[in-house]
């Protein structure tokens, strides 16, 4: 956060917390001019108003909350490069500058220089607590892991990794959903082997399909060219029409697709053999989708998760099409 906007909120919050306190004193005033428990002089329905003090048990509550206001503010950052009492921070941001590296962070946790760090501080709590179970098992291959019995709590781990890191998009049950893959088939846009897998994990994936692919295809021609592609996996269609799209993907669709449809997993181009549509496969969004083309971006997980998490998702990954 930038000095402005940390002196900023740290001024609002102490107007807070001293408008409480003005408000706190004016009200333990007494401005009636009456004595504590003599009446006000004004009666209703049988009822006569009192001259009552506020409440000690309310009053003190309020004066508490003000000094742990008060005492938060003088422990914790908050003041500009204030670094608190305890010199407390929630992130490296503050000790390493954001140019350098992530082999210097670790080196420098390594070495407790992050001691008041509480994010550093959770992380090494994290790896003394699972480090070593996560190394048994990522010192192992993923065919291993897979395929040995013993291994079966390594699978549990990935499993919930997986849930915790990447069902948002491909599902609890790694179907997936609609621009996102199934991860249970053997459609893999760019391998399904534990190597491409764990690449993909580590650095992400960034596929895109330009709108006409980028080539000089009509919108009249869009149409005829669906109709080759929704034939290409055996389904009953226009022989004619997809004759005059063909022509059309012969411009150059065959470049990331193949001459035959079959895909391309360097480039991460889908085989249109298939029957396993990321988007849809029905002639309306097959021409939507050569129409407008596709955009799609898969996050790497190498500096959030850290390659020991990565392995043990491989593993669960590539067992789901294993049977």
């Amino acid at each position: 956060m930038s000095d402005f906007w940390s002196i900023f909120i740290t001024v609002i919050t102490l107007f807070v917390i001293f408008g409480c306190l003005a408000i706190l004193i004016w009200c333990i005033k007494d401005k009636m001019g009456v004595e504590e428990g003599e009446g006000m002089g004004h009666t209703f329905d049988g009822i006569e108003e009192v001259n009552n003090p506020l409440p000690k048990w309310w009053s003190y509550m309020f004066v508490f909350t003000i000094v742990f206001g008060l005492g938060y503010l003088a422990a914790y950052p908050g003041l500009g490069k204030w670094p608190g009492l305890l010199g407390w921070t929630s992130s490296n941001q503050s000790v390493l500058s954001l140019e350098e590296s992530k082999e210097a962070a670790a080196e420098a946790r390594a070495n407790q220089a992050h001691k008041y760090v509480q994010y550093d501080q959770e992380v090494v709590a994290a790896d003394a607590r699972y480090g070593e179970a996560l190394r048994k098992y990522t010192s192992q291959s993923v065919e291993d892991l897979v395929s040995m019995e013993e291994n079966a709590e390594a699978l549990k781990i990935g499993q919930r990794l997986f849930l915790q890191n990447c069902s948002q998009c491909h599902g609890s049950d790694a179907k997936g959903g609609k621009g996102f893959p199934n991860l249970t088939d053997d459609a893999w846009l760019y391998g399904g082997d534990p190597a491409t897998i764990k690449l993909t994990l580590m650095n992400g994936r960034r596929g895109m399909m330009m709108p006409k692919g980028g080539l000089p295809i009509t919108d009249e021609e869009i149409p005829a060219i669906a109709e080759y592609v929704f034939g290409l996996n055996g389904r009953e269609h226009d022989t004619e029409l997809a004759a005059k799209g063909q022509a059309g993907y012969m411009k150059g669709c065959f470049a990331c697709h193949g001459m035959d449809g079959s895909g391309n997993p360097m480039l991460g181009a889908p085989n249109l053999k298939d029957d396993a549509w990321l988007y849809g496969g029905s002639r309306k969004v097959i021409a939507e989708t050569i129409t407008n083309g596709r955009t799609g971006v898969m996050p790497a997980w190498k500096d959030l998760l850290g390659e020991d998490k990565i392995h043990l998702i491989t593993a669960y990954v590539y067992s789901l099409n294993q049977d």
